[in-house]
């Protein structure tokens, strides 16, 4: 069952300190786990993280808002008014480059943005078997996602396999990997691995490729040749004989 994700309840993480009110500035201002700019925030997948948004140099309450992209956060009315807490929970990789703001509810303009920077290892497994005809071309796809992004290499029977120019080609973006053969030959048989590796795992994905005998192929140009004949002899047969035919009608 998927688990719940929380944005407006706090994690119970400390406050940002109060030396901020001591700092020296020149009109109202708004800290993001003592940021006062845009930033980056880099984690794993952890249980929860926690944003703080503090309003510095107010002279009066200020409501806050929290932004997720371009959805507004539900706040509870003890979690609005100069400062505000949300929590990411649980934080995964569909969370990694999504932005979260928090912003003055009077003056949209001040606003400090922090980018989710969200790390986790290479996401693939199980196993997939592929029958193709001999002389047929033949691809082999592993859709994986990792940050960051991840090294990935093909094995045939648990060795490195050895690419054919001739006949192997390898894409490769962030998310997919792909072999494709051509010609497939019986040698071609086995199991490729498609392993994907990142400092902080690796995946392993298996096709079992199996190349079948190639189909004898239908001489359909032959048939129809053989049809045109056997008609076209039938029409001159009527036409040679088409007097005695006449007669008999």
């Amino acid at each position: 069952m998927e688990q719940r994700r929380s944005l407006a309840v706090p994690c119970g993480v400390p406050v940002l300190a109060i030396s901020f009110l001591a700092c020296v500035a020149t009109g109202l201002e708004l800290f993001v786990n003592n940021h006062a700019a845009d930033f980056t925030l880099s984690t794993k997948l952890v249980p929860a993280i926690s944003l703080s948004c503090l309003v510095h140099n107010s002279s009066q309450a200020e409501e806050l808002l929290w932004y997720r992209g371009d959805g507004q956060v539900s706040l509870k009315d003890g979690n609005k008014v100069n400062i505000s807490n949300i929590c990411i929970s649980p934080v995964n990789e569909s969370d990694n480059g999504v932005t979260f703001t928090c912003r003055l509810a009077r003056d949209k303009s001040v606003q400090v943005s922090v980018i989710l920077d969200v790390q986790f290892p290479p996401l693939l497994s199980g196993e997939e078997t592929l029958h193709v005809e001999e002389e047929k071309d033949v691809t082999l796809t592993c859709n994986s996602k990792s940050n960051p992004q991840a090294q990935s290499t093909w094995l045939k029977d648990n060795h490195n396999l050895t690419l054919q120019q001739s006949r192997h080609e390898v894409y490769q973006t962030s998310e997919i990997f792909r072999l494709s053969i051509k010609k497939v030959q019986k040698s071609d048989n086995g199991t490729y691995t498609c392993v994907v590796e990142s400092p902080l795992g690796y995946g392993t994905r298996d096709f079992h490729l199996v190349v079948e005998d190639k189909k004898p192929v239908f001489p359909t140009e032959a048939v129809i040749a053989a049809a045109v004949v056997v008609a076209l002899t039938i029409l001159f047969g009527i036409v040679a004989r088409r007097d005695k035919i006449f007669k008999v009608w």
